[in-house]
């Protein structure tokens, strides 16, 4: 990427901004790795993880533990710098300090924290959780050096045997020093050789203040002297050997922590490998965590990459970093560039948002290709090779260059490097010169890069520059808004229409005096005056414009949304009103066929008459059947009103499988007439019916028969057909678990047929078969009732047995 460009658009000072949320060394070497890329699967990839952390930080919500479907917040603060550790570790024979050590631990219990955290959320979140197994397992090197380093970075005594040994002789040693020392200081308390009564160490060594004149009094070795020279510091005879053990169980104990170090830096140099790659995971992890952090504080959205330059309500990231501080907003901008139209020319008053708005749209789209969270409401841009940017005056008195010569050069560098895969940004095309001379140069550059065919933003206050905008395709000109009223810049890019410069209204605001705003005028020919008023009716119309565009807007969203709303009303009402049709309907046939079966029991009673009842309860069923028929006929002709003839009909095409009106299997579509009859084959039976008796269109069959297939793990078995003449079955001679098989399956088909009373017939014999069955009917579901069959029905011989109603 363009390195000039990097630097005009301020790449650097944003990558700051970001930094605010990287707290380690590691992290912030990440962060600086970060540049734009034109690696589209990189860019997705990284954006696609960016999005997860996010996500992760919202669950979180500021929370550092899991509550409810919340995940664990990861913590990067207040990890110290263990990069030189993390160089020394590999390096064999090295030893690392206590303080090095215990840095790297830290880091690693972060890690293995962070691992926890992210592995337990990993459904949700799938890349990190990729991201957090490639941090390594070190449970047991962490459970072996756990509290043998102090956070003061000393050693601890329980570290080894040995080194707990040495100290507690060091301690008694010391012990021992003290007390010598004590008694010496007592027993020349009255001779006036201390300076005062206590111990203190010089050189490593117990020693006593004594008066700088008495030193010949006292058998002793002097280790220093005080600043003025009157106190000496002397370890008396008496003391010199148990100083000398002390010295020696010093350095015994120098020599076990350093073994101990050198026995710890092993035990971390043995997954050297793994420590490294979980360092570079969690320095990618505090990046990731950063951006996310970033794009919280400054409502970022995810970019999308495509064919179009879009932003909705973008943001400059710096500008509103600064505004934030003088408690103001920043005015955001919107724009869209595609297809042919990819050249846009921004025009309006100085000090208007032209550059912010060029400055804007090419730090985003860096960002975009840096793999950063980009702050506006929607975004999305083409994947560009080069962002060329000449805004802002590179005048240089070292290198003997005008404005004006900047300029060129600049452009002479964007001319050479241009292709059509490029975004350009021109501020202030053709500045600095005569603006006849720069209009036409700018014209000539300007429609250069829209035939190159790449992406082009520039600004201009050349009314050339307007024109060609106004009358070249693919060239869409903008403005910045202006009010009349406080002849102040409103800031908001509108696009669609030039804007005027308003030099001399603005002039008029900063403090110029009238009498030379006038007289500016009145210099000024009267073709500019007129173009200058012709631009301000323009803006103002279409300020209009867009005001009724929002307003219409406004309303057809309003407007669609009550009639959403009383659709839903309606649609609730015909809806309930059927229901209620439903419920009466199946009450009144409860009560139809609860009366119908009380008089067929009644007629069922006499031998004579069964033949009768069974033809009875046939005649219920048929006329059951025909209530149904028109209550479903009803129903679907209230349907079709309440929904004002709306109602998709039923689709029927041959090989379909369909329910039939009447008929408990379903039947197969052989042919559709013209006229509306259906012709169909159920079983071995071929009929022609209307469309009215088709109930619905069945799934096709998962059988080798062909037609459709059932949904995935759903299969059809045809339901038990029922004789109704035949309402016994007859068990004698059969053994006790094969009668009360049969039995159990011959009620579940009665059940499933809508049989409500039965005979079994099981003999007299022992009762063993009447005693089994009967416990079979006491725990069967299906059961409502059972008792011995009358006298003319078989007596005991035989059960009745009353069912359930459907």
């Amino acid at each position: 990427m363009n390195q000039s460009s990097l630097e005009i658009l301020e790449y650097a000072a944003l990558k700051a901004l970001v930094g605010r949320f990287v707290s380690t060394s590691l992290g912030k070497v990440e962060l600086e790795r970060v540049q734009p890329s034109t690696d589209r699967a990189w860019l997705e990839e990284t954006l696609a993880e960016t999005a997860e952390a996010m996500e992760y930080s919202q669950s979180a919500g500021g929370s550092s533990s899991t509550g409810g479907k919340g995940t664990a917040r990861l913590v990067f603060q207040n990890l110290p710098d263990a990069a030189e550790a993390l160089a020394r570790i590999s390096i064999e024979g090295a030893s690392l300090e206590a303080r090095e050590i215990l840095d790297i631990i830290q880091w690693l219990e972060r890690a293995s924290e962070s691992r926890i955290f992210l592995l337990s959320a990993s459904e949700r979140f799938p890349k990190l959780g990729r991201k957090a197994a490639m941090i390594g397992e070190f449970r047991g090197v962490l459970r072996e050096l756990a509290g043998k380093i102090f956070p003061d970075g000393s050693v601890a005594d329980h570290a080894s045997v040995a080194l707990e040994r040495i100290r507690r002789g060091m301690s008694r040693q010391q012990q021992q020093i003290q007390e010598s020392l004590e008694r010496f200081m007592r027993v020349h308390r009255d001779e006036g050789l201390l300076q005062e009564e206590f111990v203190t160490i010089r050189n490593d060594r117990y020693v006593v203040p004594l008066i700088a004149g008495q030193k010949r009094k006292v058998n002793g070795v002097i280790h220093a002297a005080s600043g003025s020279g009157q106190t000496l510091f002397v370890e008396p005879l008496e003391t010199i050997e148990l100083n000398n053990e002390l010295v020696r169980l010093t350095e015994e104990e120098m020599r076990e922590v350093h073994r101990i170090l050198r026995e710890m830096t092993g035990q971390l140099r043995e997954h050297s490998t793994e420590i490294r790659s979980t360092f570079t995971v969690m320095a990618e992890l505090e990046l990731l965590f950063a951006k996310a952090q970033f794009a919280s504080e400054f409502r970022c959205v995810i970019p999308k990459f495509g064919d179009r330059l879009s932003l909705i309500k973008s943001r400059h990231p710096l500008l509103e970093d600064v505004l934030r501080k003088q408690k103001k907003l920043v005015v955001p901008v919107t724009l869209t560039l595609s297809g042919a139209s990819r050249t846009l020319l921004i025009s309006g008053p100085n000090t208007g948002g032209k550059t912010v708005t060029l400055k804007t749209v090419g730090l985003l789209t860096l960002m975009a290709q840096s793999g950063l969270p980009v702050p506006c409401e929607e975004a999305e841009f083409p994947l560009f090779s080069e962002v060329l940017a000449d805004v802002g005056d590179h005048q240089s008195i070292e290198q003997s260059l005008s404005s004006f010569s900047s300029h060129i050069a600049q452009v002479r560098e964007m001319i050479d490097a241009v292709t059509p895969d490029s975004l350009v940004l021109m501020d202030e095309l053709g500045r600095a010169t005569d603006p006849e001379e720069g209009g036409a140069l700018g014209l000539a550059v300007l429609d250069h890069f829209r035939r190159q065919g790449c992406f082009t933003l520039a600004s201009t206050h050349l009314l050339a520059l307007k024109v060609y905008g106004g009358n070249t395709e693919g060239v869409v000109n903008a403005s910045m808004g202006f009010d009349e009223e406080t002849l102040e810049p409103t800031y908001v890019l509108r696009v669609g229409a030039p804007g005027k410069s308003a030099g001399l209204d603005i002039a008029r605001r900063l403090g110029i005096p009238l009498f030379l705003i006038d007289r500016a005028r009145s210099a000024m020919s009267s073709s500019e005056r007129e173009v200058s008023r012709f631009l301000r009716d323009l803006d103002v119309k279409l300020a209009e414009v867009t005001e009724l565009e929002q307003q219409l807007s406004r309303q057809r969203i309003e407007l669609s949304s009550i009639a959403e709303q009383q659709r839903k009303e309606f649609a609730k009402r015909e809806e309930q009103k059927i229901k209620e049709i439903e419920r009466r309907a199946s009450l009144l046939m409860e009560k139809f066929e609860a009366e119908a079966r009380v008089g067929v029991d009644h007629l069922m009673q006499g031998q004579g008459q069964r033949k009768a009842a069974e033809q009875a309860l046939k005649k219920v069923v048929v006329v059951k059947r025909e209530f149904e028929r028109e209550l479903t006929t009803v129903v679907r002709e209230t349907k079709l009103e309440s929904s004002g003839g709306d109602l998709t009909p039923l689709q029927i095409n041959p090989g379909m499988r369909v329910k039939i009106r009447d008929l408990r299997e379903p039947a197969k579509v052989l042919k559709v007439s013209a006229s509306g009859q259906i012709e169909v084959q159920a079983g071995f039976m071929k009929m022609k019916v209307v469309m009215a008796d088709v109930l619905e269109v069945l799934p096709e069959s998962t059988g080798s028969g062909g037609g459709q297939k059932l949904p995935k793990n759903v299969t059809y078995t045809q339901g038990p057909t029922w004789n109704t003449v035949t309402t016994e079955i007859n068990v004698i001679g059969q053994r006790s678990e094969e009668a009360c098989e049969a039995v159990d399956k011959f009620l579940d088909s009665a059940a499933m047929a809508g049989v409500h009373r039965v005979r079994v017939v099981h003999g007299h014999g022992m009762g063993i078969l009447r005693k089994q069955i009967h416990e079979l009917l006491g725990k069967n579901p299906h059961v409502s009732k059972f008792e011995a069959a009358t006298p003319v029905e078989g007596g005991t011989g035989a059960t009745i047995v009353e069912l359930e109603g459907r």
